[in-house]
């Protein structure tokens, strides 16, 4: 199914701002990589998977278990419409340069957002005016194949172990969020459901989801006083981009598409009225169902209680990075927030990350897309 409506046609109608030089890319001194070729984009039909058989070919490595959907995979499928540009036409980055702190910095305010990575001894920072106009780094940490990954329609980042293949962006949305294809299966993967549904280079994968860590949404300044040796994504991407202008609106301060109350630029799988749209929420999801923290709620109250899939769980803000962590809490152990940590009933403190129970992956995500994905979801806000 092909809608007649993409994200230049959308953003030219609402006047957010110029797409020149933002969507697609041109590699530098190099020949056109990518073109928003079609101003309707390229249907499924249109698009030709990559040159050679993608048979014999390893996927991404995945779970045991598996995510939850919202409907039946193929049903998803039938959902996905384009973004405009076609398959790779938003190129991720494929061999990414890092730089120092200070010489970051020039590029950065302390208000603007990164997306952190903190695994092993490795310390990562992904600037959002980077990964706005590539959607997918490719990268290694921590000597693990990884992909980092961001939409910026529903305002999640997140990361994914990829194996020995890489993730590109098919140029297709679901809810409006980015769909990735991995290169050696052809698979479509919807970056937050995380699982594999069935797309026009692969119509019968199996369907299983993928290994995510967390990655933190976190501000320049924040991350930088947390990890002040930290290196950050370069602008020497490969790519003729211009960093300093993000197509959608911005995010320091908050205006445009990201807006608490914007709506969403393609037609969302739910309308659920009990948050703005756009307004954020600390999501968790397991097998068994899903839970929702309102973040300005989580800010102010520190801890919040709640269920996921009928089993009490716990929410604690950390102060440092402005994010939180969900675990599960099946006994309703009693915690107490005091100074930025948590004291448990014994009176031993913790960091809010590091609470003495089962952590469930969670992450920032806008409220329409997390309703959308996860209709069952329970809410605190």
């Amino acid at each position: 199914m092909t809608r007649l409506v993409t994200r230049r046609a959308v953003l030219a109608g609402v006047g957010v701002a110029s797409l020149a030089g933002c969507l697609g890319g041109r590699r530098s001194g190099g020949s056109t990589d990518a073109d928003e070729r079609s101003p309707t984009g390229s249907s499924e039909d249109e698009t030709e998977p990559s040159e050679g058989s993608s048979a014999g070919r390893s996927g991404p490595p995945t779970r045991d278990d598996r995510l939850p959907l919202p409907m039946e995979p193929s049903a998803l499928r039938d959902e996905a419409v384009s973004g405009g540009p076609p398959k790779d036409g938003i190129p991720a980055i494929e061999e990414p340069k890092f730089v120092s702190v200070e010489s970051a910095s020039a590029n950065l305010d302390p208000g603007d957002p990164v997306f952190g990575v903190a695994t092993g001894a490795e310390r990562k920072a992904y600037p959002q005016s980077i990964l706005v106009a590539h959607e997918i780094c490719n990268d290694v940490v921590d000597g693990t194949p990884v992909s980092v990954t961001y939409c910026p329609l529903t305002g999640t980042a997140m990361g994914f172990e990829r194996g020995e293949t890489t993730f590109g962006v098919s140029g297709r949305l679901v809810n409006n969020n980015l769909i990735m294809y991995d290169r050696g299966t052809e698979t479509w993967w919807p970056q937050v459901l995380s699982t594999a549904i069935p797309g026009p280079w692969n119509e019968e994968p199996e369907i299983r989801s993928l290994r995510e860590f967390r990655v933190v949404w976190t501000t320049w300044e924040r991350w930088t006083n947390a990890y002040p040796d930290t290196r950050v994504l370069s602008r020497d991407t490969g790519f003729a981009k211009n960093y300093s202008r993000d197509p959608y609106g911005s995010y320091n301060p908050r205006a445009g598409y990201y807006a608490p109350n914007a709506r969403p630029m393609f037609p969302a799988l739910s309308e659920d009225d009990r948050l703005e749209p756009k307004r954020v929420v600390i999501g968790a999801r397991a097998p068994d169902g899903a839970v929702a923290f309102g973040k300005d709620r989580l800010r102010e109250a520190k801890l919040l209680r709640g269920e996921l899939g009928g089993t009490p769980v716990v929410a604690a803000y950390e102060p440092t990075l402005d994010t939180g962590y969900v675990f599960r809490n099946p006994d309703e152990e009693a915690f107490e927030y005091r100074g930025g940590r948590v004291v448990d009933s014994a009176g031993d403190t913790h960091d809010p990350d590091a609470l003495p129970l089962d952590r469930v992956l969670a992450f920032d995500a806008m409220w329409f897309a997390w309703s959308g994905f996860y209709p069952e979801t329970t809410l605190y806000a």
